[in-house]
């Protein structure tokens, strides 16, 4: 495991922030499972938690305007650091109009015990959540929280308020799950009213 502090990082025409490694989750097919960066990135696995002063500094050198989205994406679940990404989010809005994605597990309010969507309906634009499977018993197995099966419930919940509050909402899924999971999955999100994008197995 290469350590290092890549704290942004460029995909196609999209800034990509790393600001934490924790994660409440362990996906079976979770990506760090196999490399230590994404799509071509330098290592993710981060030497310690950058500062509010490091992220700024590693802003400080891009030309913000020039990005389709920034993201909140790196090695690790971005709500973690609710404080610090909605900090940084605040400096972004101060300085470009670009939109502001994030993308997360949605079990922000179990992570800290409290609904962190008032924060985040003021300065995320996009919020692209992992839904990984259609029902608690399968979500289980393939997602493995910390919180158990009310983590489904709770990832859901979160994802009906944030569209509620005005965020663009969308749930993905992983190709690799089964294609009933991923149907069912349609159903679920149809019901939801929050659309559902597939996304490819990062190789």
């Amino acid at each position: 495991m290469k350590r290092s502090m890549t704290i942004s990082y460029e995909v196609e025409d999209n800034l990509y922030l790393n600001i934490t490694n924790r994660c409440p989750c362990d996906c079976v097919f979770c990506i760090r499972k196999n490399d230590d960066g994404a799509y071509g990135s330098d290592p993710l696995w981060l030497e310690h938690e950058p500062s509010m002063e490091e992220i700024t500094a590693e802003l400080d050198g891009r030309d913000l305007d020039k990005y389709a989205q920034i993201v909140f994406c790196g090695y690790g679940e971005p709500t973690e650091r609710a404080d610090v990404m909605c900090e940084t989010a605040r400096l972004i809005k101060a300085r470009s109009k670009t939109p502001i994605r994030l993308n997360t597990n949605g079990l922000a309010d179990l992570i800290h015990g409290r609904d962190i969507v008032p924060e985040l309906c003021k300065l995320i634009d996009i919020v692209s959540i992992s839904l990984n499977a259609p029902n608690a018993v399968d979500y289980t197995k393939v997602t493995r929280p910390r919180f158990g099966e009310k983590a489904f419930d709770a990832m859901c919940s979160f994802a009906v308020r944030c569209k509620a509050a005005g965020i663009d909402t969308v749930f993905t899924v992983v190709d690799i799950i089964p294609k009933t999971q991923i149907e069912q999955s349609r159903e679920l999100c149809g019901k939801l009213g929050i659309p559902l994008r597939i996304r490819e197995m990062v190789k």
